[in-house]
């Protein structure tokens, strides 16, 4: 004969509700007892009657037990508070850098001549300022680079001119020697 589902909720009937605590604590109690030996497991399980009566099971000890649930807590809750300390601090840093970039965006496309109409006249002199300087750097760059490059080409002239010479006076030697 198959058992109804039993509904969770409080056993109206006191009689009934003090049988039915008696039968599932004592079922309880068996199966601390069973995962404890079949798993190895550190169990400890407390359990107070409705009139206040204490019932307990532990494998080692309760109060060891308990000891070791409070370290583990402690320790958890440290982590996790660290662990949200440090997501806390990424978002934060994670805004911030959206920001910069945004306004570094915002500064390039100035520096490229887009969107100047919501800047004033401050801002479009000291960027022409900035675009001047960053001018004189480049132009002076470009300057030198092609000065090493002239000054190469003028070497290899050289260089060309002497070996140039060098043939001509073997191919006059030549002449001369033969009869």
């Amino acid at each position: 004969m198959v058992r109804g589902k039993t509904q969770m909720k409080r056993i109206e009937n006191p009689t009934s509700r003090q049988v039915t605590f008696s039968k599932r604590r004592n079922g309880l109690l068996k199966k601390a007892f069973e995962l404890s030996v079949l798993c190895d497991a550190e169990v400890a399980l407390i359990v107070f009657s409705p009139r206040g009566k204490l019932y307990e099971f532990a494998n080692v000890s309760t109060q060891k037990t308990i000891e070791r649930y409070r370290a583990y807590i402690k320790d958890n809750i440290n982590s996790k508070t660290v662990h949200q300390q440090d997501i806390e601090q990424i978002k934060a840093d994670a805004e911030g850098l959206a920001k910069k970039l945004e306004a570094l965006e915002a500064y390039k496309r100035k520096l490229l001549g887009e969107k100047l109409d919501e800047c004033s006249i401050e801002e479009l002199h000291s960027l022409e300022v900035k675009l001047e300087k960053s001018l004189i750097s480049i132009r002076g760059r470009k300057t030198k680079l092609l000065e090493e490059q002239v000054s190469k080409l003028r070497e290899k002239e050289t260089k060309l001119r002497k070996d140039n010479e060098d043939l001509r006076e073997k191919v006059y030697a030549e002449k001369l020697l033969l009869p």
